[in-house]
C-alpha cells in the first residue's frame, strides 16, 4: 500500500463485492461487512465496521441501502465518501441516489457507479468502464486517487439522477432481448430493440428529471448493450426463461442483484413512478412478464405501431 491508501469499507461480499475487493485491495486497507441473509447475523457490527473509514463501498442490492445509510449517516465523519453500485429501487420505488441524499445530504460525500462492470471481468483483470455521478464535485479527484492505477475506468458526471435511472431501467429491458434472442428471432431484432430502448431511456430519465443524453452513456446504452448480450447475465437469461415457461426464482422480491430488473418493473407500476404506458417499449415488457405465451404476437403489434403499412418510421 501506498502513503495514498485509504480505509475502504465494502458491504457486501457476494461477486461484486468480492470484484471491488480484489480491485482495491492490493493499495488499500479494505475490510469487508456482510450479513448472512437467512439468520441476520453480521461479520461485526457495521457501526463498528465503520470507524475511522474513508470509504464505503455499498456493493449489495438496493433494498437495504435504506437501513444501511441510516446507521451509518451518525458514523460518518464529514470527509468519508459512499458509494454505491446497487442498480435497483427499494420497496418505496427509491433509487440509491434518493435514499443516500436523504440519509447523507452534502454533510457526506457520494456517488454512483455505474456501467459495465461485470464482476468476473474485473476479477480476472480485465478493464471495466462506468460513469462516476455525484452532485459534490470535490468527489471526482477522490474518486480517481481511489481507483488509480486499477482497470476501471470511468467519466465524471454530475447528472445524479439521469445516471441512476439510466443504470436502474436498463434491467428492465435486458429479459425482453434475452426472450428474443431465445426465440430465435434474429440478430436485426436484437439490434433494432437495443435502439429503440436506448430511445425510451433518455425520455424517461428526462420525465424524471435527469439529462436525455446520459441514455447514450456507458451508464446507460454501454450497460444496456453488456447485459443483453452477456452470456452471463442474470437478466438475459430471466427473458429466456421466461419464454420456456420456467418462472424460477423471478418473484419480484428484490432481495438478489439476479431480480432487481423485475423488482424494477414492479416498484414502477406499484408506485406510479412515471407514467410508463406513455412508453411503448416498456409496456411491452411490462404485457411479455404478465403473459410471457404472448410475446411474439405482442412484439408484431408493436411494431405495426412503430412502423406504419407505407414504411414510414413513427417517433
Amino acid at each position: 500500500m501506498t502513503g495514498n491508501a485509504k480505509r475502504v469499507l465494502i458491504l457486501g461480499h457476494g461477486a461484486m463485492g468480492r470484484a471491488f475487493e480484489t480491485l482495491l485491495g492490493t493499495r488499500h486497507q479494505v475490510t469487508i461487512w456482510d450479513r448472512d441473509l437467512q439468520t441476520g447475523v453480521e461479520t461485526q457490527p457495521l457501526e463498528e465496521a465503520a470507524l475511522d473509514c474513508e470509504v464505503v463501498l455499498f456493493a449489495l442490492p438496493t433494498n437495504p441501502h435504506d437501513e444501511l445509510a441510516r446507521r451509518l449517516a451518525p458514523c460518518l465523519a464529514g470527509g468519508t465518501i459512499c458509494l454505491s453500485i446497487g442498480k435497483g429501487l427499494d420497496e418505496q420505488g427509491r433509487t440509491p441516489a434518493q435514499i443516500f441524499q436523504q440519509h447523507f445530504g452534502s454533510r457526506v460525500g457520494w456517488a454512483l457507479l455505474y456501467g459495465p462492470m461485470l464482476a468476473r471481468e474485473l476479477q480476472a483483470g480485465r478493464g471495466g468502464f462506468a460513469v462516476a455521478a455525484s452532485s459534490q464535485p470535490a468527489v471526482g479527484p477522490q474518486l480517481d486517487d481511489l481507483f488509480d492505477g486499477t482497470p476501471l475506468r470511468f467519466d465524471h458526471s454530475g447528472d445524479v439522477q439521469g445516471a441512476a435511472w439510466a443504470a436502474i431501467l436498463k434491467n428492465v429491458y435486458v429479459p425482453l432481448i434475452g426472450a428474443t434472442d431465445a426465440l430465435a428471432m434474429g440478430d436485426n431484432l436484437r439490434g433494432f430493440l437495443l435502439t429503440e430502448a436506448t430511445r425510451e431511456l433518455a425520455g424517461i430519465i428526462e420525465a424524471m428529471g435527469g439529462q436525455a443524453e446520459t441514455a447514450h452513456t456507458v451508464a446507460g446504452l454501454g450497460d444496456l448493450v453488456t447485459s443483453a448480450t452477456s452470456a452471463s447475465s442474470h437478466h438475459r437469461r430471466i427473458g429466456a426463461e421466461l419464454t420456456a415457461g420456467r418462472s424460477g426464482e423471478l418473484a419480484a422480491s428484490g432481495a438478489n442483484i439476479r431480480s432487481e430488473g423485475v423488482h424494477t418493473l414492479a416498484m414502477v407500476r406499484t408506485h406510479r413512478l412515471f407514467a410508463w404506458e406513455q412508453f411503448a417499449l416498456f409496456a411491452l415488457v411490462c404485457r411479455f412478464f404478465d403473459n410471457p405465451a404472448q410475446l411474439e404476437p405482442d412484439l408484431r403489434a408493436y411494431l405495426d405501431g412503430r412502423f406504419d403499412r407505407r414504411g414510414h418510421c413513427g417517433p
